[in-house]
């Protein structure tokens, strides 16, 4: 019933998807922008030396010779480029400080581009439980407003520990894929698709997990007005619920893959920009449901229809 709920609610609030597909396109060119500044003020001694021209023109040779099968420089390609990558070693070696600013603000610009996505959520849950608290549809721009302060103390907690959590789920899938399968026999193609399906299939668990542990926070702050420390300490006890939580984030996580990946690959891509901001929004649409079921709080599912409340039958008049 949770799942089919959120499914509804995230219907209802279809609107949501365009106005954060916009949020995000305009966040997206802006943070791009800046991390191209970044990087083109950190690497252009090294994008624009001989050494660097000498690879990448090694690079399209090779590929020429490939094609056209001039066996002259494919004889040679392997000294030749020995020594084209001792050259770039060295040019690296002579800026790995611009090397390490650049990594560090393109990683600074990741951060800030969650955080401001971020308080759009925040600000679209909002709106969702004026829909579910009142029934009212309240302007995205007037949500985001009025809650940029709390939903920008949240997200300064909230990303780092996201950040963290990922790059340790990272790591745990890379250790499936690559070091699991060479305790198995060897199988050929088999044991590839046997890595590849544990390593998506762990990566999928733990984002379920991640979305469970935190899928009070938000709601708490929100529909309880509670501090950002109040919100996590709510969403540290995840209850009895926690079962039926997990499996319908598990669920959803499964479901957000499959819905993608066919977009993705049958409309060349396009259509990700309809269903990767949908994605979120329905994972923010589960968080308030699991929450008012969890909290036992009544909530609007339609006109004049309160969940928990006896429905009566349509009158005829």
């Amino acid at each position: 019933m949770r799942f089919k709920r959120s499914v509804n609610l995230t219907a209802d609030c279809f609107s949501s998807v365009f106005k954060l597909l916009l949020y995000r396109i305009v966040t997206g060119v802006i943070f791009f922008s800046l991390t191209y500044v970044i990087l083109h003020l950190g690497l252009s001694e090294i994008t624009g030396s001989a050494q660097f021209h000498a690879l990448t023109s090694l690079v399209g040779e090779f590929f020429r010779a490939l094609t056209t099968g001039d066996v002259d420089v494919l004889s040679a390609f392997q000294e030749t480029a020995h020594a084209a990558l001792l050259d770039m070693g060295e040019l690296l070696g002579e800026h790995i400080a611009s090397i390490a600013w650049s990594i560090v603000g393109v990683c600074a610009m990741y951060l800030l581009s969650r955080f401001f996505n971020g308080v759009a959520q925040f600000a679209v849950l909002d709106t969702m439980n004026d829909r579910l608290g009142s029934y009212a549809r309240t302007r995205f721009s007037s949500a985001f407003f009025r809650n940029v302060g709390k939903g920008a103390l949240y997200q300064v907690v909230y990303v780092p520990l996201a950040f963290v959590y990922d790059v340790l789920s990272l790591s745990a899938c890379w250790f499936f894929f690559f070091f699991i399968p060479s305790l198995l026999p060897s199988w050929g193609a088999l044991t590839v698709v046997f890595s590849l399906s544990l390593t998506l299939t762990a990566l999928v668990c733990f984002q379920a997990l991640k979305l469970t542990f935190i899928s009070a926070w938000m709601p708490a702050m929100i529909v309880a007005g509670k501090s950002m420390a109040a919100g996590l300490k709510e969403t540290a006890h995840c209850g009895r619920s926690f079962g039926r939580r997990f499996a319908g984030y598990l669920v959803a996580a499964y479901c957000i893959v499959v819905v993608n990946v066919c977009f993705g690959l049958f409309t060349v891509g396009s259509g990700l920009l309809i269903t990767v901001p949908l994605s979120f929004v329905f994972l923010l649409a589960m968080q308030l449901i699991n929450y008012y079921e969890t909290t036992g709080r009544k909530y609007f599912v339609g006109y004049n229809r309160i969940a928990g409340e006896k429905e009566e039958p349509d009158s005829l008049e």
